[in-house]
């Protein structure tokens, strides 16, 4: 288990000092997204988020209902 942490740690440092010349190098134009655009953008993440949360509640419960054995729910026909 260790030694998996181990070369995990080491693959994401190789890639972080492989990656950070890229960014570094990025030339900004000075022409960034306004205010209202980040808001926009925020906003859509906003409604993803809040779709996600309830979306995933209701899988993991049908997952745990159909894998969880059933406790002797039995019917009895009443004929009178």
């Amino acid at each position: 288990m260790k030694n998996i942490i181990r070369s995990m740690m080491v693959t994401l440092i190789c890639v972080g000092a492989a990656v950070s010349p890229v960014i570094a190098a990025t030339e900004t134009s000075g022409q960034g997204g306004s205010l209202l655009l980040t808001l926009f953008i925020g906003f859509f993440a906003l409604i993803v988020v809040f779709q996600l949360v309830p979306a995933c509640l209701l899988f993991f419960g049908t997952l745990k209902g159909l894998f969880s054995k059933k406790h002797g729910i039995e019917q009895k026909s009443s004929n009178r």
